[in-house]
């Protein structure tokens, strides 16, 4: 028996690709091994992790929990579009590496696109507020306090940069 297959049409990070995928592949699958951006991770498959947060219209989602053919005609975001086509850092990735804020990095893709979100909604966030955003997202390695303290610093610089 043949699968079921159908065409998915996506925008990521402003480019758009076509192509034809099974009915029940992942969208992280889908990212990752259709369209070869292996920056969305994969770590518990089933949500839990926050590992594979990408953005569907601006929002987080869990791309290991959504299938390619619901992402048809949606704009995604993922952390290989994070920073500007300079070269230069994008500032939560800056703060990200002057705060010590990652070990392994596993986690940071998927922490960095769930921020962009909060920060977007939440632009002058407390600790606390940070911690909470944070929640959804496990790290295994840092003990969270460098992650929190990288994401006030990108809040500051983000507004400074605001017009």
């Amino acid at each position: 028996m043949q699968p079921d297959r159908h065409e998915v049409e996506v925008s990521v990070n402003g480019t758009s690709y076509r192509r034809d995928v099974e009915s029940r592949m992942l969208l992280s699958d889908f990212l990752r091994h259709e369209l070869l951006l292996a920056g969305t991770h994969v770590g518990c498959e089933h949500g839990v992790c926050g590992a594979c947060t990408v953005l569907l219209d601006g929002e987080p989602v869990r791309s290991c929990l959504m299938l390619a053919v619901q992402a048809n005609g949606h704009e995604l975001s993922t952390i290989e579009g994070l920073a500007p086509e300079t070269g230069e850092l994008h500032p939560l990735q800056q703060a990200m590496h002057e705060h010590h804020g990652l070990q392994c990095g596993y986690c940071t893709p998927g922490i960095l696109m769930t921020m962009i979100a909060f920060l977007r909604e939440n632009p002058a966030p407390s600790e606390q507020e940070v911690r909470e955003a944070l929640s959804g997202n496990l790290c295994r390695c840092t003990g969270y306090q460098n992650i929190v303290d990288a994401m006030l610093v990108a809040a500051k610089t983000m507004q400074a940069r605001a017009p």
